[in-house]
């Protein structure tokens, strides 16, 4: 059981949080942009630099695009793996940012910049929780924590999956605590212990080595129409995608699972309202909203393209178009099976002759239980820190590499962290809430601290 005295014996944070303030000003100034190889290696370097700050062996490990890093400090009974990336996304379009993407620029209570919350405000501020931690404990860890970091997550993460594969033995912990999470428009701290898997495809139609004179169009087919066809064949009008064998192999959600949906406060509102949604399908909200977040696979259009699109009229009949698709997966979905089922359904439809072109690395879902006491550990802290009740999605409707994590090492992942319903994370105006950033040093701290003297 834990001293009661204990948190009055608890360090200031106020340093602290100065401390990590400046810190991540420094890192959002480096242009880490995975998806145009700029800065990759110096912020690694930046990266690594801060860690051995802090007594963490560091080792840097040649990956595809950008360096991986694994670190290590501490002694105890108790190991923490922590996951967290070091590449952003592009910052364009430049002209819809309010302030400079790669500064971090103060307003209203919160920080804006590039980076700033997906996913380097996430690290500093754990960073800044190991400080505090020793602090706390006379200058030392009081548990082993290994850390994880890479710079292709917004590329996919292509040589993440095989690099844990590989080195699955000195990974191991008794959990993983991820790269995100989020606190809610009430001030609730939430806890995500999966996510959905992806694979990016672009359907690619030509029907000519050259543009054509639109008269043509009464003998030759169009590429528009036949990629219209192919992406109308997908899925019905209520989000359903229509491929056959599509959801042969989702898995159940169990009974946690499905009592965790059930506790979630409906913040589809705050969401509809915060982006400007016009409506959402089947006017869904409550638990079918989440229930569809979490447990359904999807299909969705990222862009249509070919022909002429500007000013006027050109009466042209395109050679080619093509469409960039995604496909939201759900255990026991794979990848490799829905791209199989994909080309079936193509050449069901007469439309074998849509190419079929995989964009990036593809990502299994992965989704922990959410009964392990990991988990709960989690959210018991999340609830101290925050003064409120922790809301536990079974997995969050976004993608990323941690199927490995749970695969190949055997570890509960839960994602706590520091964003809101509007970050704006991947688009202008990136941003967290300072008291937010505040609170996930808090945290950081006490869970580090309860999962060594478990």
């Amino acid at each position: 059981m834990q001293n009661p005295h204990h948190q009055d014996s608890r360090p200031d944070l106020q340093p602290f949080i100065d401390q990590a303030r400046q810190d991540l000003a420094d890192l959002v100034r480096l242009e880490s942009v995975s998806a145009q190889g700029r800065m990759l290696a110096e912020t690694a370097h930046h990266v690594g630099e801060l860690l051995q700050a802090e007594g963490f062996t560091v080792q840097s490990y040649p990956g595809e695009v950008a360096p991986i890093l694994v670190a290590e400090a501490g002694e105890g009974p108790r190991t923490l793996l922590i996951y967290n990336h070091y590449d952003v996304q592009p910052e364009t379009p430049l002209e819809l940012w309010d302030s400079p993407p790669f500064e971090a620029t103060e307003r209203d209570g919160r920080l804006y910049g590039r980076g700033i919350s997906d996913d380097k405000g996430e690290f500093i501020s754990r960073l800044a929780a190991v400080r505090a931690l020793k602090a706390q404990h006379g200058g030392t860890l009081p548990l082993k924590i290994k850390w994880l970091l890479e710079g292709e997550e917004e590329i996919g993460s292509p040589s993440l999956s095989p690099f844990v594969h590989a080195h699955a033995e000195e990974l191991g912990a008794d959990g993983c605590w991820w790269e995100f999470g989020s606190i809610d428009p009430q001030g609730r701290p939430v806890i995500y212990a999966g996510l959905k898997g992806i694979i990016c495809l672009e359907l690619r139609a030509k029907v000519s080595d050259s543009d054509l004179h639109s008269s043509l169009g009464a003998v030759v087919d169009n590429p528009l129409y036949k990629l219209s066809k192919a992406i109308a064949s997908l899925r019905d009008e209520t989000g359903k995608v229509t491929i056959d064998g599509f959801y042969d192999d989702v898995r159940a959600p169990s009974a946690a699972d499905l009592d965790a949906v059930q506790r979630i406060p409906d913040e589809s509102k705050a969401v509809q309202q915060a982006y400007g949604i016009k409506g959402f399908l089947q006017e869904v909200s409550g638990a079918g909203y989440y229930q569809r977040l979490v447990f359904e696979p999807c299909l969705n259009v990222n862009g249509f393209h070919g022909g002429y699109g500007e000013a006027g009229s050109k009466t042209v009949l395109p050679a080619e178009g093509f469409a960039k698709i995604d496909f939201r997966l759900v255990p026991d979905q794979t990848p490799e099976r829905v791209l199989e089922l994909l080309k079936a359904h193509l050449a069901h439809h007469n439309l074998a002759d849509i190419e079929v072109i995989e964009l990036e690395s593809h990502e299994h879902p992965a989704r922990s239980d959410v009964a392990h006491p990991f988990v709960q550990l989690a959210l018991k802290v999340a609830a101290e820190v925050h003064g409120k009740e922790a809301v536990l999605h079974p997995s969050s409707a976004g993608s990323g590499p941690m199927h490995p994590f749970i695969e190949a090492i055997g570890l509960p992942v839960i994602a706590a962290g520091i964003g809101n319903h509007a970050s704006r994370v991947h688009a202008p105006n990136e941003n967290i809430v300072i008291a937010h950033f505040e609170k996930g040093i808090e945290f950081g701290l006490k869970l580090m601290d309860e999962l060594a003297r478990l």
